[in-house]
């Protein structure tokens, strides 16, 4: 008889694909192409079991045009990525995305910088969870992974936070590998303290290929959102097989 309880099979950690990259190359001509809602379509063939997409303030990417294209096109869930703003408060009840993840975000960053100051704006970001969270819409808050930003999340009743991984992976990019360490520590503690405040934990920002392993291997973590490595790797093995590899790699880090 096979004991079953020797070798426990881990929870897989689920993957979303940021397709913003994919409208960052049609954007940079104004074409029609590429279509991240095409991408969608690609990515949950592959394995996505998100699609995430980030409709700014500034519309360098995604356009709103393409929120309700996604969401159309896609068969897997959807997490729309916001800042707490009127206007994209509104846009996503309009939309209705199955989770939105609200973000901070400067018209001049190249991409975001950091996580929410929830504890800074706690009033208004309960306010946010709220009113999402009546439309039927899962609310995600994108903050460091620092417990004073955890409890002040679970003070606004978020049911999940989506940790910011930027530190961890530019230590990584830097080779150095005290600073790698001390950051993913940090990410596992983060976990962990979400967890046990009974919040849905995901991660994200700066992971790739190299270095995503060891923040999939965080057992509290539920699900990673990655884009611009995978569009970086679909110039050159397509975007198919972009996502296929991702994919192999989060659930062998859970092995």
């Amino acid at each position: 008889m096979t004991d079953t309880n020797r070798h426990p099979v881990a929870r897989p950690v689920a993957l979303g694909v940021n397709v913003d990259h994919v409208a960052t190359l049609r954007q940079a001509r104004r074409t029609r192409y590429p279509d991240p809602a095409h991408a969608a379509f690609v990515a949950q063939d592959a394995g996505a079991d998100v699609i995430t997409f980030h409709l700014r303030e500034d519309r360098r990417h995604i356009q709103r045009r393409d929120v309700d294209m996604i969401i159309a096109a896609a068969a897997c869930r959807t997490n729309m990525e916001i800042a707490m703003t009127a206007e994209m408060m509104d846009i996503a009840e309009q939309a209705g995305p199955d989770d939105c993840c609200i973000v901070p975000e400067k018209r001049r960053e190249l991409t975001t910088e950091g996580g929410l100051d929830v504890v800074a704006q706690t009033a208004a970001v309960k306010a946010a969870v709220a009113r999402l969270g009546a439309a039927g819409i899962r609310v995600s808050l994108f903050i460091d992974p620092d417990e004073r930003q955890i409890d002040a999340a679970a003070e606004c009743a978020a049911p999940v936070v989506e940790l910011h991984t930027g530190q961890y992976a530019q230590a990584h990019a830097n080779k150095d590998r005290a600073g790698r360490e001390r950051e993913l520590r940090r990410l596992a503690d983060a976990a962990r303290h979400a967890a046990k405040r009974g919040l849905v934990v995901n991660a994200g920002h700066g992971l790739d290929y190299p270095n995503v392993a060891a923040v999939a291997a965080i057992d509290e973590i539920a699900e990673l959102n990655i884009g611009h490595a995978i569009v970086c790797r679909a110039v050159f093995a397509g975007f198919e097989s972009a996502v296929r590899e991702m994919v192999g790699l989060l659930r062998e880090a859970r092995r």
